[in-house]
């Protein structure tokens, strides 16, 4: 099968990293999304060890469709009834992108009522209880090309399942392990977040560094399909217990002003199973102290959603006065403000762009 990941803008080198590691094979890359072949041992792993995917669908066909006669046909070829059982629900959704067929709410009954007439034909039935297993269909029509899939996730792979409460401004997850993908983080790290929020950069760390699948605590949409045998789940998931680092010396350590947020990160790690791995306390940011050998990672406020921007600001440079970057102790820090560098005091070694829901972002990189 073809299977497809979306994921954030920016992480497309991370996750195709992260797909040739776990086997997939025929990777191709393009904006906002990562593709390759596998199986439905292909399937699972992906749900259960992509950190960076927000996703996993099975794409079940691309063709051009200008008009609504053209999706119809398009749709009604593909064969559904290899995944799709006869009492099998199937919803529609999606989205279309400067194409001819610009109407989500239309192109979804085309497609509703194309498969509805497929399997009318394969099971000789008129009418369908869809009271089974739910395959989502999904539909993304960009520049008048049709993309149709399954998705096989259900709710984002971003919910870990560790993350039911939060700060007022968290980080995606998979933008985090995304920056930490970038951190270089290993199973001997010393990860530093003197911010820490809900913990979401502990955790990932910890997930990274200690080889944890991250999709581990959570179960997927899939896992109920009929057409997949329930033994492929069984051992994805045995080998990814397996596969967790048990011997590893990382450590990681958050620091927050606000005792709710460090109460937060030590609850939410303790769910994540890293618990003794991460040590959180109260300190503001203007009595931090680099940690020897450790890399730093943070989400300052952004003026725009917690602080003014000249509070935020001021934060910048207080981090530039205590973090003092260089080579032994690098800064991994993701800002939307333009001029952070000046306030922080010191310009970036590397620079990328990334997307933190809506706000465009720098992750500002000081590794040298």
């Amino acid at each position: 099968m073809r299977i497809t990941c979306p994921c954030l803008f920016g992480l497309e080198s991370v996750l195709s990293y992260e797909v040739k590691k776990i086997g997939g094979e025929n990777v191709t890359v393009n904006d906002g999304r990562v593709s390759f072949d596998g199986g439905f041992d292909m399937v699972a792993r992906a749900n259960l060890r992509l950190s960076t995917a927000e996703r996993v669908l099975i794409q079940l066909a691309e063709f051009y469709a200008e008009s609504f006669e053209e999706l119809y046909q398009g749709v009604k070829n593909i064969p559904f009834e290899d995944f799709i059982g006869i009492d099998d629900a199937f919803p529609v959704k999606g989205h279309c992108i400067n194409s001819q067929l610009h109407s989500v709410p239309d192109c979804q009954k085309i497609i509703k009522k194309a498969v509805v007439d497929r399997l009318k034909k394969v099971y000789r039935k008129t009418w369908f209880d869809e009271s089974k297993d739910t395959y989502q269909i999904q539909f993304n029509i960009i520049k008048n090309c049709a993309y149709i899939y399954l998705d096989t996730t259900g709710e984002g792979l971003h919910k870990r399942g560790y993350r039911k409460n939060s700060n007022d401004a968290p980080i995606k997850e998979t933008l985090a392990a995304g920056i930490v993908d970038f951190a270089r983080v290993r199973s001997d790290s010393i990860v530093v977040d003197p911010m820490c929020g809900s913990g979401t950069f502990l955790i990932e760390s910890a997930y990274k560094a200690l080889g944890v699948a991250p999709g581990i605590r959570r179960s997927f949409s899939s896992e109920g399909w009929g057409s997949m045998d329930s033994f492929v789940w069984k051992s994805e998931r045995k080998a990814a217990i397996e596969s967790i680092v048990k011997d590893g010396s990382f450590k990681a350590f958050g620091f927050d002003y606000d005792d709710a947020c460090v109460d937060l990160s030590q609850s939410n790690a303790k769910k994540a199973g890293v618990f003794s791995k991460v040590t959180v306390k109260q300190q503001d940011i203007k009595k931090f102290k680099p940690i020897d050998g450790a890399v730093t990672i943070c989400n300052p406020p952004y003026g725009e959603r917690l602080l003014d921007i000249k509070s935020a600001e001021k934060i910048y440079r207080i981090m530039g006065e205590k973090l003092r970057p260089d080579k032994d102790n690098p800064c991994y820090i993701i800002s939307p403000h333009e001029e952070f560098e000046s306030f922080f005091g010191k310009k970036a070694d590397k620079r990328r762009k990334l997307y933190n829901g809506m706000i465009k972002c720098q992750l500002f990189m000081y590794f040298k």
